[in-house]
């Protein structure tokens, strides 16, 4: 059962001027655990919310969410992408950070209410989609550095337009890390996130975009760029890093790897260590490197820099590129343009 308190006014957006999280549907989903039970999710206006300044979201961190998109075809009608993937994931984060899991019926059903109502929300142009923010949060109000006993569940959406716009440039780290062994780098908590901020603005403060992360023992393998999953097309072989307990399971990353072998490419999911990466550079065997995910769906690498030298990657038109290939591929079964051979689409 999901209570719904739809609000009396909707407010209005240009999917002809999109800015990235600047606008958001006019409802939520909201549900709190309590008492060691799910309460009734809530749809309701979007707003601020009431927590307590001593809720342990603040002070320990149990915090994590997922990113995940609603599309339109050309005759409105509404499809989620591989929604069971981010569902099983946010329960493998939850089990992870010692948080209760959610159930299908909060999660996908309330979603599909939820899209529903916000319906005139979701774009119907090509690329554009509507952004979707599942999260899950610890209100206990309690300064005790244990597991909280009450949980807020909320999911929040924004239109959403391509994320980056230009092709990245993109610096190997060789001091801070995102994540290392027996640790959480596989989830989606908050806290893999808030730790990448500092060293990502060094990198721009150098002149790049973003860091490719290496290992955090070694600094020599490399795992993935910024919030992405990365892939090298050397040689004729798509290598990327293997899904690990350090490095996240993108379901955008499992898709190109789907799409790729479907083409008759060659797909590596191996280690590949940075004195490889720049061997191959400077060989002239890499063609292609370009990071994926949920919001920037997929974009390629212009120059990758490593200990103040500047390796430029080939200049391909747009076209040409494997990885234009594979992201027209995406976005075309997303949009429903063409058949879904691999049931990935969800009709709403």
């Amino acid at each position: 059962m999901i209570i719904i308190e739809k609000s009396s006014h909707s407010n209005s957006i240009d999917f002809n001027d999109i800015s990235f999280g600047k606008n958001y549907s006019d409802h939520m989903l909201y549900c709190q655990f309590n008492n060691g039970k799910w309460e009734y999710p809530i749809l309701k206006k979007f707003g601020e919310i009431t927590v307590s300044p001593i809720s342990l979201v603040f002070h320990y961190g149990q915090a994590i969410f997922e990113g995940m998109k609603a599309y339109k075809d050309k005759d409105g009608n509404v499809f989620l992408f591989r929604p069971f993937e981010n569902f099983n994931r946010i329960n493998s984060s939850a089990q992870r950070l010692e948080m209760p899991l959610i159930s299908k019926s909060i999660f996908i059903d309330g979603l599909k209410q939820l899209l529903y109502i916000d319906k005139n929300w979701i774009p119907n142009n090509y690329g554009q989609s509507i952004y979707i923010r599942p999260f899950l949060i610890a209100s206990d109000g309690r300064l005790s550095a244990n597991p909280s006993k009450k949980y807020i569940f909320m999911i929040i959406c924004t239109p959403a337009s391509n994320y980056y716009f230009t092709p990245l440039k993109v610096n190997i780290e060789q001091k801070y890390s995102r994540s290392a062994d027996g640790g959480i780098g596989f989830t989606k908590a908050a806290g893999n996130y808030a730790s990448s901020f500092f060293p990502t603005r060094i990198a721009q403060e150098e002149g790049y975009d973003q860091i490719l992360w290496t290992d955090s023992s070694t600094h020599s393998l490399i795992e993935e760029s910024g919030t992405m999953n990365v892939f090298f097309y050397i040689k004729d072989s798509l290598i990327t890093a293997p899904a690990n307990k350090k490095i996240l399971n993108g379901i955008t990353r499992k898709s190109i790897i789907t799409l790729a072998k479907e083409k008759g490419i060659r797909v590596k999911e191996c280690n590949l260590s940075v004195s490889e990466l720049i061997y191959n550079i400077r060989k002239n065997l890499v063609k292609e490197v370009f990071g994926c995910g949920t919001a920037v769906v997929l974009n390629f690498f212009k120059k990758i820099g490593y200990k103040c030298e500047n390796f430029y990657l080939p200049k391909i038109s747009y076209e040409k590129r494997i990885s234009f290939f594979l992201k027209k591929r995406l976005l075309d079964i997303q949009h429903n343009v063409v058949d879904d051979p691999f049931g990935w689409r969800f009709k709403l």
